[in-house]
């Protein structure tokens, strides 16, 4: 019979049929979620591993008919427990929360996660990882309190489980970015503690582990103003077998620990001991820059000077891990010094500076701004002709038709005062040449001067002393 009861109901008019639909037809259900949960539910539906379905049962045979196992084959289950099925639905909403995670839709993810965490029949492993899936999602959603009650309950649950270092070493950065130093430096050396009871096929990466930690130590004192700590921890890490990456950066934190501890010429021989020995570090321009502000501050303006002008001449291409940083720091340490210097009357040095930062880029919004400056260099330093020529330089590229397409409202204010004082290196020019020609025409030639009285000879028999010589 291919028509079920409701169906049949429905065709002799009963009354008791007409609520349930008939399933030759869609049943369509409103749903109380919201598109989101709609959204995951057809996510897990297509991440949902497929069960293979079983073999097409043969129809049933005739009375008194004898059934060949060759003919008629009987249905075979598919070699497939309730715990290997679960499992395997476990590990496709695990990969869909992950993915999910890495897409930063956060709400489907914790969707996923929490579907896991809410159904019993999943095994003990799948739950804490769903655990500590929902943890990593909370901290790159940066909601570092609910990823450390996560963090904490999961340490609660499984407290011999293998993870317990790494769950403790992200509590540990959680309570940190929340503002807990005291307990994210406690959860570190948990981290360090926990890793001498692990069994020895683990040694490696709890190792790595244990390094890890005493990192987030050294960070965690930098970042709390406890410089003196900060420093001994990241010249302890440099003894360590890290990673080249990892040493130089302790090398850097510990020049910087010592420059914010009040300790310039330690702090200044640090970072230029680091200098040398990893030119090639990412962190090398800023080292530069710290270095130079610190020679300028003690005094040493010619070295600092000589720091700028090499991080000026540094090609960023050579860093080719961050050419953008370098480039960053080259325009900063370049304007402030060369600023510091002009403001205190070192005109030569400002200048030599100026000029490396013009050749940084051809930008006009960059390049003419420093061009003004070099031109109020050479105003000061009284070289009229070079400065004129600086400020027709930015007149000329501003009104330009190429550069016209490009101006922006701040460099047509530059050239009004390059205009203004090109006009005014004219005037001044004029002026002086007048003033000139005036005094040498009115000037009277200098007197004869006096005769020098001369001293009295060694020989003079009386020994009577020299004349005094008559006032003018």
């Amino acid at each position: 019979m291919w028509l079920t009861l409701p169906v049949l109901a429905a065709a002799t008019g009963s009354a008791s049929a007409t609520a349930k639909p008939s399933v030759l037809e869609p049943v369509v259900e409103k749903s109380a979620s919201d598109s989101t949960e709609a959204k995951v539910a057809a996510a897990v539906a297509e991440a949902m591993p497929r069960v293979p379905a079983p073999t097409e049962i043969a129809p049933p045979p005739p009375p008194n008919f004898v059934v060949d196992p060759k003919v008629h084959p009987l249905p075979t289950a598919p070699d497939v427990t309730p715990a290997e099925s679960w499992h395997k639905e476990a590990r496709g909403l695990l990969n869909l929360g992950a993915s999910l995670t890495e897409r930063e839709d956060f709400i489907a993810a914790e969707i996923a996660f929490r579907q896991i965490m809410n159904n019993r029949n999943y095994a003990t492993s799948d739950l804490g990882d769903a655990l500590l899936g929902l943890a990593r999602m909370h901290r790159k959603q940066s909601a570092y309190t609910k990823a450390a009650a996560v963090y904490e309950k999961f340490l609660k649950l499984y407290p011999d489980d293998a993870r317990v270092p790494d769950a403790l070493l992200e509590l540990g950065r959680s309570q940190r970015a929340m503002g807990a130093y005291r307990s994210a430096i406690n959860r570190f050396y948990n981290v360090i503690n926990s890793t001498l009871k692990l069994p020895p096929e683990s040694y490696e990466h709890y190792q790595l582990l244990a390094k890890t930690a005493q990192f987030e130590i050294a960070e965690t004192h930098y970042e709390t103003g406890n410089f003196a700590e900060s420093a001994k921890f990241y010249d302890r890490l440099r003894l360590l077998d890290l990673a080249p990456e990892d040493r130089a950066r302790a090398h850097f934190k510990s020049g910087c620990s010592l420059l914010n501890g009040g300790e310039a010429e330690k702090g200044a021989a640090k970072l230029a001991e680091y200098i040398d020995q990893w030119p090639q570090d990412v962190n090398v321009p800023e080292a530069r820059y710290l270095l130079a502000r610190t020679l300028r501050q003690l005094g040493r303006a010619e070295e600092a000077l000589n720091i700028t002008l090499a991080l000026l001449r540094t090609e960023s291409g050579n860093a080719t891990t961050d050419p953008k940083g370098w480039a960053y720091w080259q325009r900063r340490t370049g304007n402030q010094l060369a600023n510091d210097f002009f403001q205190n009357g070192d005109t030569l040095s400002a200048v030599a500076i100026y000029e490396g930062l013009a050749r940084l880029s051809d930008n006009i919004t960059w390049r003419l701004p420093i061009v003004y400056q070099t031109g109020l260099c050479y105003e000061r330093l009284r070289q009229n002709d070079r400065a004129s020529q600086a400020y027709r330089d930015i007149v000329d590229t501003v009104t330009h038709p190429k550069g016209k397409e490009a101006m922006q409202a701040e460099l047509t204010e530059l050239a009004k005062m390059a205009e203004w004082r090109i006009g005014q290196l004219e005037w001044s020019q004029k002026t002086e040449s007048k003033l000139n020609r005036f005094f040498s025409a009115t000037t009277p030639s200098p007197a004869r001067p006096a005769p020098v009285p001369v001293p009295p000879s060694t020989h003079d028999s009386d020994a009577s002393p020299a004349a005094t010589p008559r006032s003018l």
